[in-house]
């Protein structure tokens, strides 16, 4: 039996800012147009939250049960580790889905119904990133999809849920909030490399190889910047976020430098802070019209 701590570490919490943020980013949005629902916006965050720990048990079912984590070098793995069933892993990953679903039709009932159909996607993107007999994280797709949920749809649909509406500016927020999601992939499966070439998992990182995997990060790390200044005319406190580019430039420089094996856990703990830290800042700036 697995400890609490150990579950809580298969939870992969340095991962869990790519939740949170897209949800301050949307939230942010509706009460600059002042549509802020605090419960919508808590319930919001319940659903990116389960999503992610239920995606990051489902990843630890999956890979281990087809043996591609036994010689990995990171966090905690349950099953390739040996500390739990495969079966209370993949029961803990459908109990977050599940209760992701029922905090979703909760919202789809008070807004739209066609939420549903967004959450049911969301869903499956998060089973079939692994699992399934076809996993799309093993055909270079894993970077797109994180763009797509935990960027476009969260930042909107946090958005939407408390304006009812669509707004352009919740888009534009999407895009450098889904691009640090990316880079938390990226340099994870940057990491991987070797292992996953060797089981035959062709992550975007295998597919690009070390190198362009390093110049990938980079720019996902960097470019949120680049937008938040190309939204600054809408909101101009969106500057804010430029007070976060420091902490950037370490995990970039690590990256660029080489860093191998555990030396991207220490980037990965840093990426999360960059995007904890950017999200904060993009947040006010969104929130507050000038």
């Amino acid at each position: 039996m697995a400890t609490g701590s150990e579950w809580l570490a298969g939870a992969r919490p340095r991962t869990l800012p790519a939740a949170i943020v897209p949800v301050l980013a949307g939230s942010a949005v509706a009460a600059g147009y002042g549509r802020f629902s605090t419960w919508r916006a808590l319930l919001a965050l319940f659903v990116a939250l389960a999503l992610q720990v239920g995606v990051n048990y489902a990843n630890d079912y999956s890979d281990g049960v087809r043996g591609t984590d036994e010689h990995r070098t990171g966090p905690v793995r349950l099953v390739a580790g040996g500390l739990a069933p495969p079966r209370q892993v993949l029961a803990a990953a459908a109990g977050c889905l599940a209760a992701a679903c029922v905090a979703g039709v909760v919202l789809a009932a008070v807004t739209n119904w066609w939420l549903i159909a967004a959450g049911a996607a969301a869903v499956a993107a998060a089973w079939f990133y692994t699992g399934g007999r076809r996993p799309y994280g093993y055909r270079g797709f894993g970077e797109l999809s994180v763009f797509a949920f935990f960027g476009v749809l969260a930042v909107t649909g946090t958005a939407y849920v408390q304006m009812r509406s669509f707004s352009w500016l919740a888009l534009a927020a999407a895009v450098p909030v889904g691009l640090l999601a990316c880079a938390l992939l990226v340099v994870n499966n940057l990491r991987d490399i070797g292992t996953d070439t060797a089981t035959g998992k062709r992550t975007l990182a295998v597919i690009l190889g070390d190198h362009r995997s390093r110049l990938l990060y980079g720019a996902c790390a960097l470019l949120p910047f680049c937008a938040a200044i190309a939204i600054a005319p809408a909101r101009p406190l969106a500057l804010l976020t430029l007070a976060a580019a420091p902490l950037a430039l370490a995990p970039v420089r690590l990256v660029a430098s080489g860093a191998s094996g555990r030396v991207l856990i220490t980037v990965l703990g840093q990426t999360g802070r960059v995007q904890l830290a950017f999200g904060t800042l993009l947040a006010i700036g969104l929130a507050v019209r000038l």
